[in-house]
């Protein structure tokens, strides 16, 4: 599954920053606003140092880890939701994305512009928000309208439950709250959400961008944005942009840990990011390798034995018979295949199997 997070956040605060430094694209980065105007769209390989220990003992002709797609979109301004600045092609391209790294500016720097003139990332925050929570709000209203009467006068049940989701929605937007605070009560009402597109419903990563001294432990900006985003069901990362797009410049590995380890930091916020981004949408990795090839694949946490298989492609799904799983630490422990089936340690998974992170699978279908 291809997992695409949209960059998001005022004018000049590091967005085309930060995406040079986790993505093959090169954003254009300028001190002005809108510099950014077509979204800039580049991919990254999700880190895996599992992949890398199967690669070292199948040596297998190539290696294809899991990529992340980033999308650097346009900075959106107040007034955004009427069409102020390139509002409504900003909320279109959001609409599109799986997740948003919302980057707020925290730091200072008098050679840096700000659109409003002065450092409060919180204010930052709460400007986009409420852009976003008004274009939901008019995309709330619209379906009321709709669904309404279906719902009082037509007697439609399915109507009548999407009615009371909405009103919900309604709700909590009208008192300032994203649609994600409000939790779908079944599974119906889960896909009706999904099938909703609230902006304000994609899981969020608020992307705290410091300079160097405050990479490792904060700073009091870092804790203001704590603060107003603790009942929100968000991830929050600490990365001083600039400097790791210098550090994305170095290729050899332990003059890039060195870089790290001078400013306090056991990996690099690239890394950090895109595991929080996994941990956010509820995704992990499984694998399969051999002498061809080891690779990895995303899936949701939860998911069983033949949507993993679907992955691969759609016939093993509509196929599938069974998987043959072996556990990460079996195949490092043992080595080959057959040394893992001669001690016992292959498992034979029917179609309720729930894969686990790190699994590595064959499946055997039929079409």
């Amino acid at each position: 599954m291809a997992l695409r997070c949209g960059i998001v956040g005022l004018p000049n605060v590091g967005k085309s920053t930060l995406f040079n430094c986790i993505s093959s694209g090169r954003a254009q980065s300028a001190n002005f606003p809108f510099c950014t105007i077509e979204p800039n769209v580049g991919s990254t390989n999700v880190p895996d140092r599992r992949l890398e220990v199967l690669t070292e003992i199948c040596k297998p002709k190539r290696t294809i880890p899991a990529t992340v797609e980033i999308v650097d979109i346009a900075g959106l301004v107040k007034g955004a939701s009427r069409g102020e600045g390139l509002g409504n092609q900003f909320l279109a391209n959001i609409r599109e994305t799986d997740a948003i790294l919302h980057v707020l500016r925290c730091f200072d720097d008098g050679n840096i512009v700000h659109v409003d003139g002065s450092i409060d990332p919180v204010r930052d925050k709460e400007i986009v928000d409420l852009e976003l929570q008004i274009k939901d709000l008019e995309t709330v209203e619209n379906r009321i309208k709709k669904v309404e009467k279906q719902a009082t006068t037509g007697g439609d049940k399915e109507a009548k439950k999407l009615l009371s989701l909405l009103l919900r929605y309604r709700a909590a937007l009208e008192q300032g709250h994203s649609a994600r605070t409000v939790t779908p009560e079944n599974a119906e009402e889960e896909q009706f959400a999904k099938d909703l597109l609230l902006l304000t419903n994609k899981p969020v990563m608020y992307v705290c961008n410091v300079d160097d001294a405050s990479a490792a432990s904060g700073n009091a900006y870092v804790e203001a944005v704590r603060e107003a985003v603790k009942d929100e069901n968000a991830e929050i990362l600490v990365i001083a942009a600039k400097t790791e797009s210098e550090i994305a410049e170095i290729e050899d590995y332990d003059d890039r840990q060195m870089f790290l380890q001078e400013l306090g930091l056991e990996e690099s916020g690239v890394v950090r990011l895109i595991q929080g981004a996994y941990h956010l949408l509820n995704l992990q990795t499984f694998f399969t390798a051999g002498a061809d090839e080891c690779r990895a694949w995303t899936i949701r946490k939860g998911d069983k034995a033949p949507k993993a298989a679907g992955v691969i492609h759609t016939d093993f799904e509509r196929g599938f018979i069974r998987a043959e799983v072996i556990k990460y630490d079996d195949f490092v422990t043992y080595k080959t295949e057959a040394a893992v089936r001669a001690a016992g340690k292959m498992g034979i998974e029917g179609k309720d199997y729930v894969v686990e992170d790190g699994d590595i699978m064959h499946f055997l279908f039929n079409v």
